[in-house]
């Protein structure tokens, strides 16, 4: 059981961090070099890790572990099967046009959650922050990193609606317009990475939005 739970953390060490060598990891599970071996050595045969070996100017290369697609399928997608259907089924009823509209809905409703989850806050990088811990709390494993003296790094790690997003884009496009909504008109947001387009998580980059002419 023990062993168990130290695979489990290893994995979402991996997921949360990306490719990992094995001394960062036996470093971040506090373990010994051969803790960490063993517990990859019994992953990779489960088919849940796999590495690659980067060349380095001078010494052996530098093995960096990360997570299989069969590993990623262990992070909850929120109900994916049940999410295709409903959605194909919409889709035959209402149309693209209709399920936009849902869409649509869903973005209103949650921003107005997330608003008034944000309204004690009043700086931007308090927003994020905030902003940050509420995607947690929905499964994104989301965290927040200040870039400079005015920008932010919105990072989430994990999405919990892939499946969803991956047949309708019109999911994606929803989450730009809701991170707007939440922060306010002082915030300008980007998304820098995007899984749907081969990175390995999602990140929106943002900055303060400069006031309108007058």
């Amino acid at each position: 059981m023990e062993s168990q739970a130290g695979q489990q953390r290893l994995l979402y060490l991996i997921k949360l961090h990306g490719p990992q060598s094995t001394k960062a990891l036996a470093t971040a599970l506090a373990i010994t070099l051969p803790g960490a071996r063993k517990h990859l050595k019994s992953l990779l045969r489960k088919e849940l890790v796999a590495f690659e070996d980067i060349a380095r100017s001078v010494g052996r290369p530098s093995r960096l572990w990360r997570l299989t697609p069969a590993a990623e399928g262990l992070f909850p997608d929120a109900h994916a099967a049940l999410t295709l259907d409903l959605i194909s089924s919409a889709r035959q009823i209402i149309g693209d046009d209709g399920l936009d509209r849902l869409i649509s809905e869903r973005e209103g409703t949650m921003a107005k959650r997330y608003r008034t989850a944000l309204s004690g806050c009043e700086k931007l990088p308090e927003k994020v922050a905030r902003l940050a811990q509420i995607r947690s709390e929905e499964g994104y494993m989301a965290e927040a990193r200040e870039l400079g003296k005015e920008a932010f790094l919105l990072i989430e790690n994990h999405c919990p609606i892939c499946a969803a997003a991956r047949v309708c884009q019109g999911v994606c496009r929803s989450e730009l317009r809701l991170f707007a909504a939440a922060l306010g008109p002082g915030a300008r947001i980007e998304r820098a990475e995007h899984i749907l387009s081969g990175a390995r998580r999602c990140t929106y980059r943002i900055t303060p939005q400069d006031p309108p002419a007058s």
